[in-house]
């Protein structure tokens, strides 16, 4: 049985997915996916990943490239040298010194 913060799925660098994704789980993204991502764990998106798309997740991890709009319950963390264009709505966030951020950002309380 996997541990709460095991990796369960990886879409490595190379590999490209497009449509709606939805996991439990912790996923780590590294390839390019455009269309949406649905999880109510963790989703983790490595550096030279490429994201277009609406992204709904407890917590959101980002060191890579995400255009779209971002709705979190717990947290999202931008971590340098992430790029980031779009919207976000969590009740915390966290951004990088030397993040790139283009957007808005909708604090909301923990339900």
């Amino acid at each position: 049985m996997a541990k709460k913060n095991d990796i369960c799925a990886i879409i490595e660098e190379g590999c490209k997915f497009e449509g709606n994704l939805s996991f439990s789980g912790t996923v780590r993204i590294a390839g390019y996916v455009n269309g949406s991502i649905f999880s109510n764990d963790t989703l983790i998106i490595s550096e030279g990943a490429v994201i277009n798309a609406d992204i709904n997740a407890n917590i959101v991890i980002i060191s890579g490239s995400v255009k779209g709009t971002i709705k979190a319950s717990s947290r999202v963390e931008i971590r340098r040298p992430a790029r980031f264009e779009g919207t976000v709505t969590s009740p915390s966030l966290i951004v990088e010194e030397g993040v790139i951020f283009h957007g808005i950002t909708k604090m909301k309380d923990k339900k």
